[in-house]
């Protein structure tokens, strides 16, 4: 399964990274190969200061060796070997108006002393960050998820959204990260799906990607704004940081088993600001965003 997976993702790596930069129409990815010294390592793809998109990246990796201690207490085991491979993805554009957009597909296994598998699961997803709401992004890109998941299991969508609108909570900031998603974790198998039938369903939202994406991107990266626009940008990009570095758990996973912090840290944005204590002014479209952002909604039903 291992090999199966990585396959893929180096192959969805290649689509993804040819599909947005198609849409940018300008800037290319460079790629940065890197090795971990535990063992394994990794291809990073990095996109800066394009004609779209301000920063991003596409990264894959394939990790090995004695699980780290920080783990085995996450996992409460004892010392054991592990492998763990996925593909990650976040994009930041330049244009306010077009939303930022973070992906993740990955794959784990943990072995006994004799080598045997005694863990093994698949988890991601991917979510919606806008500065400013269209609701008719939302309904496209949470449609798009939608279509994948039904394809395996009607009671995935809802089971995954509703995991993805938990899951990226500023709990400090009592506030949504974005519009949510789609986020899976420790999926296993079971009498009734085999490890099969998970790389089949997270294949099939991985290949999702860009279709549920790129649509989106195209209607609104010609769209005029303002300085005050960008200035909201940047600070609500300051939240994403803020979540990025207190509750992501692909962050401080490769953070607490000596990951490549380049690849880490690419994620975050590089212009952000913190303003104290900012408001928006009260009916304006900065505000329609922060109240969407105070509840989940099931943007399929509206």
């Amino acid at each position: 399964m291992k090999e199966q997976f990585y396959t893929y993702i180096q192959n969805l790596q290649d689509q993804i990274v040819a599909g947005l930069e198609a849409v940018d129409g300008q800037a290319k990815f460079k790629e940065d190969l890197w090795e971990r010294p535990e063992g394994g390592g990794g291809r990073t793809r990095v996109i800066e200061n394009g004609k779209v998109f301000e920063k991003g990246g596409v990264n894959i990796s394939a990790v090995h060796g004695k699980l780290p201690e920080a783990m085995q207490k996450m996992f409460n085991v004892g010392e054991a070997d592990f492998f763990a491979c996925g593909l990650s993805l976040v994009m930041h554009p330049k244009n306010p108006m077009v939303p930022t957009v973070h992906a993740n597909w990955r794959y784990f296994e943990m072995y006994d002393d004799n080598g045997s598998i005694i863990q093994q699961w698949f988890g991601g997803g991917q979510d919606l960050t806008p500065y400013y709401l269209f609701e008719e992004d939302a309904i496209h890109f949470h449609q798009t998820c939608k279509t994948a998941c039904d394809k395996h299991n009607l009671e995935f969508y809802p089971k995954y959204k509703k995991q993805c609108d938990t899951y990226f909570w500023n709990l400090h900031r009592n506030e949504a990260r974005g519009i949510g998603g789609l986020f899976f974790d420790y999926c296993k198998a079971t009498e009734d799906i085999s490890m099969e039938n998970w790389f089949s369903f997270v294949s099939e939202v991985g290949n999702s990607f860009l279709e549920a994406y790129v649509p989106i991107v195209g209607r609104r990266k010609e769209l005029p704004y303002t300085p005050e626009q960008k200035t909201w940008q940047e600070i609500r990009r300051g939240r994403y940081v803020e979540f990025n570095l207190v509750h992501d758990k692909g962050t401080l996973f490769g953070l607490k088993t000596n990951g490549r912090i380049e690849s880490i840290l690419m994620s975050l944005p590089p212009h952000v600001q913190w303003v104290y204590d900012h408001h928006p002014e009260a009916g304006s479209e900065e505000e329609k965003l922060v109240k969407v952002l105070e509840k989940p909604i099931d943007w399929i039903t509206l």
